[in-house]
Parts: C-alpha cells; sequence; structure tokens
C-alpha cells in the first residue's frame, strides 16, 4: 500500500519526466522537487496565497528547480486525478516559465 506522500512523489516524477522532453539538452539540470508547503515569504510576482508550485533560478553552482508543493495541491483536489492534472499544470507554468514561452505550448 502506497501512502498519499509516495503516490503524489510518483506523479511528480511521472509528469517531469514527461516535461524532460520541452527541457531539451540546455535544461538537463533542471531539478524536480516536491516539499510539503511553501516558505512563508512568497516571492514578489507570486500571488499571496499559498502557491502551489515555484520555479527557483539558477543561482550559484546550483541549477534551476521546479518545486511542487504537496499540500496545496492537495487541499485543491478531490481525488487523485485532480492531484496530477494540477501537478501537470503547475510543472507546465514553470518549465513554460523557463522557457519563456506561454503555458499552452507545453502538453504534459
Amino acid at each position: 500500500m502506497r501512502t498519499r506522500r509516495e503516490t503524489f512523489d510518483d506523479v511528480v516524477i511521472d509528469v517531469a519526466e514527461r516535461a524532460r522532453a520541452y527541457l531539451g539538452t540546455r535544461y538537463a539540470d533542471v531539478e524536480f522537487a516536491v516539499e510539503e508547503v511553501p516558505p512563508t515569504d512568497p516571492a514578489p510576482w507570486e500571488e499571496q496565497a499559498a502557491a502551489v508550485g515555484r520555479l527557483l533560478p539558477v543561482g550559484g553552482t546550483v541549477g534551476h528547480r521546479i518545486v511542487v508543493y504537496r499540500r496545496p495541491v492537495e487541499t485543491r483536489a478531490r481525488d487523485v486525478g485532480e492531484v496530477a492534472a494540477i501537478v501537470r499544470e503547475v510543472v507546465a507554468e514553470q518549465v513554460a516559465a523557463l522557457l519563456n514561452v506561454p503555458p499552452s505550448e507545453i502538453q504534459l
């Protein structure tokens, strides 16, 4: 039996693997991560509501990182199918922001 956390991680891994096709070799080092909740200090460009994901741009020796926040996603979803749909949307938005293209161009 898989826990909710393990199931969520599996969804993010699956979506991240599909996103790699859009990232190509230029962004091959992008990391995908899951965190329970967002930090309490949203970035100035983010909504003041709890974020469901975030793109952390490259800094120093660290590469780009796309983070999906488990609890905010789960509170918005009624079931695992909706969790997967929200994760796809979040990752597509963050990949689009990284590539500077409209999110509609990223089909996960």
